[in-house]
């Protein structure tokens, strides 16, 4: 049962990363990556998904001052879980058009 602990978060997180990383490379492969116009929003779009990881880390960090969970595990859950979400956003963002009034 300890082993299971000790895996189970590397199986779950590194699911998370190899679906990320093969819809990423599909993307590119497609030339359907995402592209804005401005500078500004450029850069927003390419640090979605790390900002995604930083936000979940934070929230890892503190959910293991709250609850009874190791800090690593919780670590590792809210960046695997910050980058899937970070993708996500970065589809939305990527796939919204620009509006100039």
């Amino acid at each position: 049962m300890e082993l299971v602990g000790i895996v189970l978060p590397i199986a779950i997180i590194g699911g998370i990363v190899i679906f990320v990383v093969k819809r990423l490379e599909q993307k590119h492969k497609q030339g359907k990556l995402g592209k804005k116009k401005s500078r500004g929003a450029q850069i927003l779009l390419d640090s979605l998904i790390p900002l995604g990881m930083l936000v979940g880390c934070a929230i890892g960090l503190i959910l293991s001052m709250f609850f009874s969970i190791s800090l690593l595990s919780t670590i590792s859950f809210g960046s695997g879980i910050g980058l899937l979400l970070g993708y996500f956003a970065y589809e939305i963002y990527g796939n919204r058009e620009e509006n100039y009034s």
